[in-house]
């Protein structure tokens, strides 16, 4: 009885860019992603080593901020907060309301904004729309050194120096948010939708609530996020346009600080206390609000 011959195997052609007869396994990858996991672990202590100094230094009394090792933790931390929140009858409270104030409302006037000029511009065709867009694309180039003198020239001309307003109007029209709200809307809104919501007989004001501005909330949080942020961290402008230190924010309030401790050292370890939780709001609405970019409004709107 003779068996069938099984057929013979087919070989197969090496990978391309394999030599014959080596193995024939995943490429070495491992040692080149390496670099950019060192390169990204590299910039995450150059920028966590601050904040690192100033959660050890503000555990420190005013003695052992100069006297021990950097990293070492001291046991003054609460005594700390308790002279920031005797020092001149608590006005580091009001120094952090008004910065609360002044990044707030300020971002959510300028998400505003930039949400309606943002829309106009992705949807809206209209004589001069890429030369107005262009001028205020402008601003983005423009370092807020140049622009702090003009702005307070323009506030002494108005009378609104050494007030609230003379922080807040400046920082209303923001033009990388205009530019972030123009890019998202003409990516984000499908003109085919907007043009439905027009056959319905929906007017252009309600178009905008329902329907453009729940699809352009990723990109509206993030200018919220970017603005609350600057004016946070604003110290230039208020700094030329205040005089009463009642109306100062965190940055300038802490600056003051910081020349009295040249000749008061005491004061250092106020001046970090007061810079640690300066952090915490930073840190609490990243963590609030990052869900946001997640979203996927898109989902289902238009299928092209």
């Amino acid at each position: 009885m003779t068996g069938l011959a099984s057929p013979p195997r087919r070989a197969t052609a090496p990978a391309a860019g394999t030599t014959p007869g080596t193995s024939q396994g995943p490429p070495r990858s491992r040692r080149t992603a390496l670099l950019p996991t060192a390169a990204l672990v590299l910039g995450a202590l150059y920028c966590l080593l601050p904040v690192a100094w100033v959660v050890v230094a503000a555990t420190k009394s005013g003695q052992d901020l100069f006297s021990t090792f950097t990293f070492l933790p001291g046991d003054g931390f609460a005594d700390n907060l308790a002279d920031l929140d005797a020092y001149r009858e608590g006005i580091y409270w009001r120094w952090m309301a008004n910065s609360v104030f002044y990044a707030g409302l300020g971002a959510v006037l300028s998400t505003v904004v930039s949400a309606f000029a943002g829309y106009a511009f992705a949807m809206y065709r209209f004589r001069g729309r890429e030369a107005f867009f262009n001028v205020i694309l402008t601003g983005v180039l423009m370092p807020p050194v140049i622009l702090a003198i003009p702005q307070y020239l323009l506030m002494a001309e108005a009378d609104l120096t050494d007030t609230y307003a003379s922080v807040l109007l400046p920082l209303i029209l923001s033009p990388y948010g205009v530019y972030l709200g123009r890019i998202y809307a003409e990516a984000a809104i499908p003109m085919e939708l907007v043009e439905a919501g027009r056959m319905d007989g929906a007017g252009e004001w309600r178009i905008f609530v329902r329907i453009a501005v729940p699809m352009m909330s990723p990109g509206l949080v993030t200018v919220f996020l970017f603005q609350f942020v600057a004016i946070w961290n604003n110290f230039l402008l208020p700094f030329i346009m205040l005089g009463d230190d009642e109306k100062f924010p965190m940055t300038v309030g802490l600056f003051t600080l910081l020349k009295q401790g040249a000749s008061q050292p005491s004061l250092y370890t106020l001046v970090i206390a007061g810079a640690l939780l300066a952090v915490l709001p930073l840190i609490a609405l990243f963590l609030v609000i990052q869900r946001f970019w997640s979203l996927d409004l898109l989902s289902g709107a238009v299928k092209s």
